[in-house]
């Protein structure tokens, strides 16, 4: 039986060329040129000032919370539905990460609910462009200029995205992003920070790099980190990183032929596209309407029984955790209980789309 994978990379000639240079010329004196290279070039084409790479978005996290001072007592607001990752670092460091709710048609964290969770404590947000559509950066940036605090781009799944085409990733203080191998561009494991303040980048470089005083040779003045990237993955990433455009248009055109083929079933709704912002459509998704937990997870079992890989919507984080105080976010329970990830492999065909599509209507018409 023909399996449609449910994520993966797209992976070509010119990949494989530069990761067998690092391997066979990237040490020595170029033991770093991959790196390097793949920073430059991230910075043009994010248009910021700086780019850093890590070992993967949750450490870029982890150092750019530290960077800016979170510690324990501190609150850092997110969104209800993301990876774990997004708050996991908050737990790291002591503090404590506020849940909001996220908009019914962006499943991004929602503005209005941003202003009700600001307390004295709130020392940062952290907005996620959920399964790649840009988060409201706008109202975001405002209420945070209001109060006085840092904006993280969760950008993760959001690179090649933008709104009024300025790409994600350039709009907060800071941002993070993953190229893990479900992404659009990967490099294995391994994420980037970006970031307009050099200030900011000198504190997060300093953590960065093991809390190193760079002006004396093996010279730590503070506990820091180990979340670097090799050059041979870097060499994936810059290979990747000039097929950027060719990527995400083919993430888009996945997209497209499943709202071709799916678009007119009156049972679901697919993901948007807000007007002012391109969606990256990193995952495309499926919201089952009338239904529940249950009914989606027998529609998951049914379609990986015949070949169509897929996952459910990220869970309410707050409503997973132990020891963790439930969040009141009714529209993040009821779109993660009813939610579903198609497959979104790069490789995929048109014809793949078509078949786990015909699929996907089949066992919706037995719901």
């Amino acid at each position: 039986m023909k399996q449609i994978p449910s994520a993966g990379p797209w992976i070509t000639n010119l990949e494989k060329r530069l990761v067998n240079d690092a391997i066979s010329n990237g040490w020595y004196e170029n033991w770093s040129n991959y790196i390097t290279k793949f920073e430059k070039n991230f910075s043009k084409y994010i248009n910021v000032k700086h780019s850093l790479t890590t070992s993967s978005c949750t450490g870029a996290l982890h150092i750019i919370l530290k960077a800016i001072g979170i510690k324990k007592g501190d609150e850092v607001i997110v969104p209800e539905v993301s990876w774990i990752a997004t708050v996991s670092c908050i737990y790291y460091l002591g503090a404590k990460p506020i849940y909001c709710d996220i908009e019914k048609d962006t499943w991004c964290i929602n503005p209005e609910d941003i202003k009700k969770k600001i307390t004295k404590k709130t020392k940062a947000i952290i907005p996620v462009h959920m399964y790649g559509h840009p988060a409201n950066m706008k109202k975001i940036n405002k209420i945070a200029k209001e109060f006085n605090i840092f904006v993280i781009e969760d950008a993760a799944p959001g690179i090649g995205s933008k709104i009024d085409n300025k790409l994600t990733g350039s709009f907060g203080n800071a941002s993070a992003f993953s190229f893990q191998g479900a992404k659009p561009i990967v490099t294995g494991e391994g994420g980037m920070i970006c970031t307009n303040d050099s200030n900011l980048f000198d504190k997060i470089y300093f953590y960065w790099d093991h809390g190193r005083d760079k002006n004396k040779v093996l010279f730590n003045s503070e506990i820091g980190f180990k979340y670097k990237m090799s050059n041979i993955q870097a060499a994936l990433g810059n290979a990747q990183l000039k097929r950027i455009n060719t990527i995400i248009n083919k993430r888009r055109k996945i997209f497209f032929w499943y709202k071709k083929f799916l678009g007119q079933n009156k049972k679901i709704t697919l993901n948007c596209e807000r007007d002012g912002y391109l969606n990256n459509f990193y995952v495309p998704s499926i919201v089952i309407k009338n239904a529940n937990e249950k009914i989606r997870d027998n529609l998951c079992q049914k379609l990986n029984l015949l070949g169509i890989n897929n996952r459910p919507f990220f869970r309410p984080i707050s409503k997973m955790l132990k020891n963790v105080k439930k969040s009141n976010t009714p529209v993040a329970d009821q779109i993660s209980s009813t939610g579903l990830n198609l497959p979104c492999a790069s490789k995929l065909s048109k014809n793949d789309i078509k078949l786990a599509s015909e699929k996907i209507l089949k066992c919706l018409n037995e719901i």
